[in-house]
């Protein structure tokens, strides 16, 4: 897009889906245990936002947490790519009768992944709707409970791997403005995190590759699906964000992709800023402090002003 002004209030989507959507609420479980990369030192000088000295303590920027597909990388027909080769490559049916591999399309799923958080979630609620598939794991579709869960777990593994070649390939780069944010907010003081619903294996991939080395070991917390017991739009990652930086949710601004995902930071406390994408763009984001196509155009000082007016608004 050649305009990245702040754009508020995006009307939503109409949904597909053919049941009405429930609004969960979550309470914060205890709080698990999650891997925490050791710290670089950062070589470039300080740089220090110009709205940070005037602003008081309870409006400061002091984290900057990011969410990573969608945010850090536009990776939806990347994830879409490898579940359609995983349902190839175990010739999942669904139904059984069909002469063809399950195929999820572009417009569905950016329906599916933007409603359903995290890849075995979305598996199981597909095979809940549509019936459980046949495929070369099990000839016949599973009945059990066990089989349908190791079913699922075979696939979502392999689907893993398959995405990480994918990464490994090199053709991948981050989303514009990721980087040079990232290091004013490291050169600023302010504490970076990053958290997903993905699989940890290929999200730490993933920033290895996009991020580099020092940027990604560099982070003060990392958190991935598999440190929490509850999806997004569950607010429990971030809470856990929160506990391991040490700092309150309104100091800490979220960079997120889409509404699943300003849910569970809005539900943390915290301030979210949205960064959408194709399959995004028309999501209902009124609760965000602000709405960017990407981050080209955004500073930091942008973001502290943005805190400083939710704080002073509350």
């Amino acid at each position: 897009m050649a305009s990245t002004s702040p754009l508020i209030h995006l009307s939503p989507a109409r949904s597909t889906f053919s049941r009405r959507r429930e609004v969960l609420s979550y309470l914060p479980g205890g709080i698990p245990t999650s891997y925490s990369p050791r710290r670089l030192q950062f070589s470039s000088p300080p740089l220090v936002a110009t709205s940070a000295s005037s602003a008081s303590p309870s409006s400061r920027l002091q984290a900057l947490i990011f969410d990573c597909d969608g945010v850090i990388i536009e990776s939806e027909h990347l994830h879409r790519q490898a579940y359609n080769d995983a349902f190839a490559h175990f010739a999942v049916r669904c139904p059984p009768s069909s002469l063809k591999p399950l195929y999820w399309d572009s417009e569905f799923y950016d329906e599916l992944q933007n409603q359903v958080g995290g890849g075995k979630p979305k598996m199981r609620w597909y095979f809940k709707e549509n019936g459980w598939p046949s495929s070369s794991v099990y000839l016949e579709p599973p009945s059990m409970e066990s089989d349908r869960e190791r079913l699922i777990d075979v696939i979502q593994d392999w689907k893993t791997e398959r995405y990480k070649e994918i990464i490994r390939s090199g053709t991948v780069k981050p989303r514009p403005g990721v980087l040079r944010l990232m290091d004013d907010a490291k050169g600023a003081g302010i504490k970076l995190a990053v958290c997903s619903a993905a699989t940890k294996s290929s999200v730490v991939l993933c920033l290895e590759n996009l991020l580099g080395l020092e940027r990604f070991h560099g982070l003060d917390c990392f958190l991935a699906g598999d440190d929490v017991n509850e999806k997004k739009p569950s607010p429990l990652i971030y809470l856990t964000a929160s506990e391991k930086l040490g700092l309150k949710g309104k100091n800490c601004l979220v960079v997120e992709d889409s509404a699943i995902g300003l849910q569970a930071a809005t539900g943390a406390g915290m301030p979210c800023i949205i960064t959408y994408t194709s399959s995004t763009i028309n999501q209902d984001f009124k609760e965000a402090v602000a709405t960017y196509p990407d981050l080209s155009s955004v500073r930091l000082e942008d973001l502290e002003l943005s805190l400083q007016k939710t704080v002073a608004a509350n």
